[in-house]
């Protein structure tokens, strides 16, 4: 298990909005008798990265393409940008940029020019359709190869240029569909960056993954889709405690102080030759409290602590693998 103290909020700058830029209520899709959305319930605040997690052929995919309009649902509702997404598509489309899980460049074009076909999908003027393809290469650092194909690019550079070729509209909501499958740790690390500013710009970024660190590097709340439903959602600090094995551990150099900790405080486990103790927790502000409010009361200093937790991957498995998990009120089990 890693050791960590609890992460502040990913957005802990109050830029988050209380609005609601996508929702969802009993969303529902089947292909013939296979149902892929069993009745989803979504709710994602403007300024925010929302990450939806879940196996191959879990609906995450399904779930994206109903809310960008690609496709209709078959039940429920959903709103984009205060839009409904089957009765004012147009609407949505106009607020929204979709990079999916498959580039969309034109590797027979250099990026310059797939740049200037997106704008002009976008009906911008020439003069200012060159300067958003100007600015936005420079932004992602693809000024010196925009006069080369694009079939000449890397697997990282050729996501940098999907990416800005989504914000030529200038989107307010942006649905990036496993956008960093395939990419070396460099290029996903470079990625993450380029998410972070968008979302510090005001844009909200709706996130599918397969890889549970980015979800944990990367969104202020999380969603679990197994068989067609929400299986949980909160925040990754509030999903990871709904799996057992949390605790914390004191090491002391004292012997007497190791002795009358383990006297204090309860349901300890001991480890008499590193003069350690283990305490069940789930990590919260509050149990954390309880310790070291026990160890104040006996004037006992425990030389080093540490917070274990689950994580995310301990959290994919128990929710997707068959693992029980205890219900908890910080986060919304379904």
């Amino acid at each position: 298990m890693p050791s960590s103290v609890m992460p502040a909020s990913k957005q802990g700058d109050g830029r988050q909005s209380s609005a609601a830029a996508v929702s969802a209520t009993d969303l529902r899709k089947s292909y013939g008798d296979k149902v892929v959305l069993d009745g989803i319930d979504l709710r994602i605040p403007a300024g925010s990265v929302f990450a939806l997690l879940g196996p191959n052929g879990a609906g995450k995919t399904t779930a994206v393409k109903i809310l960008s309009t690609l496709i209709g649902a078959d039940g429920g509702q959903a709103r984009v940008a205060g839009h409904d997404v089957a009765t004012s598509p147009n609407g949505v489309r106009a607020a929204i940029g979709v990079t999916g899980q498959f580039s969309a460049v034109d590797g027979l074009i250099t990026g310059e020019e797939n740049m200037l076909l997106m704008a002009d999908l976008h009906h911008l003027s020439k003069r200012e359709g060159r300067r958003v393809a100007a600015e936005l290469l420079e932004r992602f650092d693809l000024t010196d190869a925009a006069k080369k194909p694009a079939s000449t690019y890397s697997g990282g550079m050729k996501r940098r240029l999907d990416i800005a070729m989504t914000l030529v509209g200038d989107p307010r909501i942006i649905f990036l569909d496993e956008p960093t499958t395939g990419l070396d740790p460099r290029s996903r690390h470079n990625m993450w960056g380029i998410i972070r500013e968008l979302v510090s710009d005001g844009v909200t970024v709706f996130l599918t993954t397969q890889y549970l660190d980015e979800a944990d590097e990367l969104a202020d709340r999380i969603a679990v889709l197994h068989d067609g439903r929400i299986a949980a959602e909160g925040t990754a600090d509030e999903l990871k405690r709904l799996v057992p094995g949390g605790h914390v551990r004191l090491r002391f150099t004292d012997p007497r102080a190791y002795e009358r900790a383990a006297a204090a405080l309860p349901d300890v486990t001991c480890d008499d030759e590193t003069l350690s103790l283990q305490i069940p927790s789930d990590g919260s502000q509050r149990e954390l409290r309880s310790i070291l409010d026990r160890l104040d009361a006996d004037d006992i200093e425990a030389d080093e602590l540490t917070v274990h937790t689950p994580d995310l991957d301990d959290v994919f498995f128990a929710l997707t693998g068959g693992t029980d998990v205890p219900n908890q009120p910080e986060a919304v089990a379904r």
